[in-house]
């Protein structure tokens, strides 16, 4: 991977683990990367960092069913819930393809660099 690349998915990495949003098994994720970074298990690490970021960011239609359902209304509480579906339909309305919470953002940065990182 080249230096620039490395340094860039470094510092999203650290945004991505830093997000209060971020699971748990995407910020153990994160950890091994960042630890594996330049070294000879930097390959292997990448790999299973993207296939976790992959599983973990939400689509925006995700977003909004959730926000939209039931249990969208226990997580959030019912008025949370309702304006972050209709932020939801904003921003897919706006060419959103993903949750733009802190996490998904630095998720999505990320994976936006996957070819140049394999």
């Amino acid at each position: 991977m080249e230096q620039s690349v490395r340094e860039y998915v470094s510092e999203k990495v650290k945004e991505l683990m830093s997000a209060p949003s971020c699971c748990a098994e995407a910020k153990t994720a994160c950890e091994n990367w960042l630890k594996a970074a330049g070294t000879d298990q930097e390959a292997e690490q990448t790999k299973k960092l993207i296939a976790e970021l992959e599983m973990d960011i939400m689509p925006v239609d995700g977003l909004i069913a959730f926000a939209g359902s039931e249990a969208g209304a226990k997580v959030f509480g019912a008025e949370k819930a309702k304006q972050i579906e209709a932020h939801g339909k904003e921003i897919k309305a706006a060419g959103a393809k993903y949750c733009d919470c802190p996490a998904c953002a630095a998720a999505e940065a990320i994976l936006e660099k996957k070819d140049q990182m394999l």
